[in-house]
């Protein structure tokens, strides 16, 4: 397996997005997305698009916040993506970000997501690397380190209360850069783009020159299998 390639620049992951649903957009026109485990907020800049925008989420209280607060979802369902009917060939765009390492069997949802895009269309992922250092400490912690580390680390003083993150991790095989190649091959899908990024250490202040050492020890002492390069990875998935 070829090094994975550091992302240039914060959000560039983001503008990658962007411009392949531009792309399609300008193809297709009115574009059908799903946001899967789709939270508070939308992150993607798409002023210039035509589209509809389904969100689905288990959490609720976040899926009322973000019906209340951003109001720019056209259809809300809370559901499991594991088994919530997405439709056959129905959507340009699932877009799925940093949530399925909380779902125990990922690849029921990676079924739904492929059975649903039409051909041509684009699943867009960002995971954390299960592979990674990061990945490792955070399976092997109890929650309510990942907890304690929201609040304290980063200054995400609501982390842990109903609707706002974290969510406790799963960590399936799937959710790693050797995860989503396999089941790519296995289901006749292309990976378009494919990144990593480390800017959590940015995240850090003070504490990445505590945390940023012990990363890279880690990642010496698993003699190559965990990676202390990058923590998350992104991709865009066609469906040929």
């Amino acid at each position: 397996m070829t090094q994975i390639v550091l992302q240039p620049q914060r959000g560039f992951d983001r503008d990658l997005f962007e411009r392949r649903i531009r792309d399609l957009a300008a193809e297709r026109g009115r574009l059908d997305i799903i946001e899967a485990g789709c939270g508070r907020r939308w992150s993607l800049r798409l002023d210039d698009v035509d589209y509809r925008l389904t969100g689905i989420d288990t959490d609720e209280a976040a899926l009322r916040a973000r019906r209340e607060q951003a109001n720019d979802l056209d259809e809300w369902i809370v559901g499991d993506l594991r088994t919530t009917e997405l439709g056959k060939e129905t959507r340009d765009v699932v877009y799925c970000a940093f949530v399925l390492e909380h779902v125990e069997g990922a690849r029921q949802a990676l079924d739904r997501f492929t059975e649903a895009l039409r051909p041509g269309g684009y699943l867009i992922l960002r995971i954390p690397d299960r592979d990674s250092v990061y990945g490792f400490l955070t399976r092997v912690t109890p929650f309510r380190v990942h907890v304690l580390y929201r609040r304290w680390v980063t200054g995400y003083k609501d982390a842990g209360k109903p609707g706002h993150e974290p969510y406790p991790t799963a960590y399936d095989p799937e959710i790693s850069r050797r995860g989503i190649q396999k089941y790519c091959d296995e289901h006749g899908l292309k990976i378009v783009d494919e990144y990593g990024s480390d800017f959590y250490l940015s995240e850090m202040g003070r504490w990445r020159l505590l945390i940023g050492p012990m990363v890279k020890l880690v990642g010496l002492l698993s003699f190559g299998r965990l990676s202390p390069r990058h923590n998350n990875l992104s991709f865009v998935i066609q469906k040929t």
